[in-house]
């Protein structure tokens, strides 16, 4: 057919336009013949269709056809690195032993693929995950990374509890090495949303010489020696946890039988937020420098019972942080204390602060804006132990701006006012500076009433009492600053 000109075309379309419209506008629903107004549309659009077709096909311009997809990869390739442990046997119902269904899940995680971008020799496992499915499971040993050398891998969500046979001295989840190793063991493990039971035979999680490990949201309890142990390494985050030997909310009739140790760390650079350690005879012991303590609540066995909330056995060097903690009737206690800062916490029944003398040194000691709230015992907010020796090497030691009730407030600044007339004015500041017998600044002033203008000296300083005199007898009121902390 030839090709049908551009005007002819659109006549073409006019007309149709009109036909239509007439046709739709006069015709009944059923016709004579029985054709209804759908067919009728349908007979009208495909005499249209057949009129313009061939005028078309001479414009469109022309195109290669489509190329053909590339096929997709092979899904095995893009096989996420799930370990399910129920498919290696392991039972949730907790009433069988899964520890060599744990053991083989980890062991084929830890030959999984390598992504790179680790430490040197620690293999990158891609984010392979051990998936407990939400079920509770008994082991009777300790589930232990096959080889020293993996990272960027989790195991998360479900319950293990050890069985009655689990070895005395294990730990549930074991990432310690056996032999001596001069690299990282481990980098980037994650153990994340576990409730770990050691049904009192040892502990929950050991961490040895290993860097960047999280452990988040996570239970332990029924522990003999020591919930959380981490030993050597740095940067072991601890968060959102919780920690008990027994499973109390307080007020235990057996809280005094409570033992082991709710945290030990044993490294530097760790972290410990937002976790509440609620039995224990000790909440966190610390013998590592450089790490933080943030948002820690501990009521795990009271002070009054022998225990300790937070122990700082680092004399020397410290390095230390504990900030927007909160010691429930249980303190604090530092060994010889370098550079330890305590702030914005708060101490209930008559919790406090032990600065304990191993050979008589504290310096760079902050203990600020904290509250204590005590039982009108006559305890002291911040005790000076030395039974061992005196602490004779004290500098920038600054504890101030505290708030106390019912305990005795103690701080290293004071400042005292009196009036009255005479030659002297003695103000003991002994009941509330920390030290005794130091006082290395003092700051006063004399304003004498009337007209008389009398010489006046600072005459003594010595058992944390401040002599001033004058040479005559005058009405006076005179203010006091006394000072503990300046560096020497």
């Amino acid at each position: 057919m030839a090709t049908m000109s551009p005007m002819w075309f659109i006549l073409l379309e006019i007309t149709c336009f009109f036909v239509t419209h007439a046709y739709v506008e006069n015709m009944p629903l059923r016709t004579l013949s029985g054709v209804t107004h759908e067919e009728a549309m349908f007979g009208l659009k495909a005499l249209k269709a057949s009129l313009t077709r061939d005028s078309l096909a001479s414009t469109v311009p022309s195109y290669p056809p489509s190329p053909t997809p590339s096929p997709l990869p092979s899904q095995d390739l893009k096989k996420p690195h799930v370990y399910f442990v129920t498919s290696y046997g392991a039972d949730p119902t907790g009433s069988s032993d899964s520890s060599d269904a744990f053991l083989a899940a980890i062991a084929d995680a830890a030959k999984g693929p390598s992504e790179g971008f680790l430490m040197k020799d620690i293999k990158d496992l891609g984010g392979a995950q051990i998936n407990l499915e939400g079920g509770k499971y008994m082991i009777s040993k300790p589930l232990q990374l096959p080889l020293p050398g993996v990272g960027n891998f989790m195991i998360h969500g479900g319950s293990i509890r050890a069985s009655n046979n689990f070895p005395p001295d294990g730990y549930l989840i074991d990432m310690s090495t056996s032999g001596e190793r001069n690299a990282y063991s481990y980098e980037y493990i994650t153990l994340k949303d576990l409730l770990l039971d050691s049904n009192f035979r040892g502990g929950g999680i050991s961490i040895k010489n290993s860097l960047r490990i999280n452990i988040d949201n996570c239970y332990i309890t029924h522990f003999t020696s020591t919930g959380i142990l981490v030993q050597g390494g740095h940067e072991t985050y601890i968060r959102n946890s919780f920690l008990g030997q027994h499973i109390t909310a307080g007020g235990d009739k057996h809280e005094r039988d409570f033992s082991g140790t709710g945290i030990s760390l044993q490294g530097n650079d760790n972290a410990i937020t937002d976790v509440v350690i609620f039995s224990a005879a000790i909440g966190i012991m610390v013998t590592g420098q450089a790490n933080t303590i943030s948002g820690v609540h501990c009521y795990n066995k009271a002070s009054g019972f022998g225990g300790t909330g937070i122990y700082l056995k680092l004399p020397g060097l410290t390095q230390t942080r504990i900030v927007n903690s909160y010691m429930d009737y249980t303190n604090i206690v530092a060994e010889d204390p370098v550079q330890l800062h305590i702030s914005s916490s708060f101490f209930l029944g008559d919790a406090n602060i032990v600065l304990k003398s191993v050979k008589g040194v504290v310096n760079g000691l902050n203990i600020v804006d904290n509250m204590f709230s005590g039982l009108n015992h006559g305890v002291d907010m911040v005790k000076l132990d030395q039974s061992n020796s005196p602490f004779n090497q004290i500098d920038q030691v600054f504890v101030a701006r505290n708030v106390v009730k019912g305990m005795n407030l103690k701080a290293t600044v004071a400042k005292m006012s009196m009036q009255g007339n005479g030659t002297s004015w003695a103000a003991d500041f002994s009941k509330l500076l920390l030290f005794p017998n130091l006082i290395k600044h003092v700051v006063y002033s004399l304003i004498a009433n009337g007209n008389s203008f009398p010489n006046h000296v600072l005459r003594n300083v010595s058992q944390n009492r401040v002599v001033i005199e004058t040479d005559e007898a005058v009405t006076a009121s005179v203010f006091v600053a006394v000072d503990q902390s300046i560096a020497s």
